[in-house]
């Protein structure tokens, strides 16, 4: 079951669901838009290794933007904290952002019940496409579970700013 905008602005007001920032200007019919942070990060090394910790350039969109290139993968992040102990949140880009030829979060929508932090954005762009700091980027909805609740207690909680892959934390023997 999906929950409806006022019933999200219900649970954002009783707790059941936390929005930082939280404006009632950005609830939809069945979603609350996300806007984009003012760091982006990239990978500086041609080749990503999986089994590696990879290194990263972190760029600040400057006022009057920054020009998304093609073929480069670029990790933004909300603006807001977004989480619920309650819900399980869905995030995806805005379709008017995908008109533009942004794909937005397409590999990872699923956010974990009990994670609390902003969201990473995957993005990739798919022509040289400017995007600015808070621009309405992507609209996050909440659905409810069912069966018992285990909380997220994992290595993104409370993220601030882009995350970039823990992914090489996850193989066996890896320190």
């Amino acid at each position: 079951m999906i929950l409806t905008g006022p019933e999200i602005t219900e649970a954002v007001a009783d707790g059941r669901i936390g929005i930082s920032p939280f404006s009632a200007d950005q609830v939809n019919p069945n979603s609350y838009n996300v806007r984009l942070g003012e760091t982006l990060l990239c990978y500086t090394d041609q080749t990503i290794d999986t089994y590696q910790a990879n290194p990263t350039r972190s760029l600040l969109i400057p006022p009057e933007g920054f020009v998304l290139q093609p073929g480069q993968l670029y990790l933004g992040h909300t603006v807001e904290q977004v989480g619920s102990d309650s819900y399980v949140p869905l995030l995806f880009g805005r379709s008017s952002v995908g008109r533009l030829g942004l794909f937005v979060e397409i590999t990872a929508p699923i956010g974990d019940i009990g994670f609390h932090g902003q969201w990473t954005l995957m993005l990739s762009p798919v022509r040289p496409l400017r995007v600015y700091a808070e621009m309405k980027i992507g609209q996050i909805m909440f659905f409810a579970s069912l069966g018992e609740v285990e909380l997220y207690e994992g290595k993104y909680q409370k993220a601030a700013g882009p995350q970039e892959s823990r992914y090489w934390r996850d193989r066996v023997g890896a320190p």
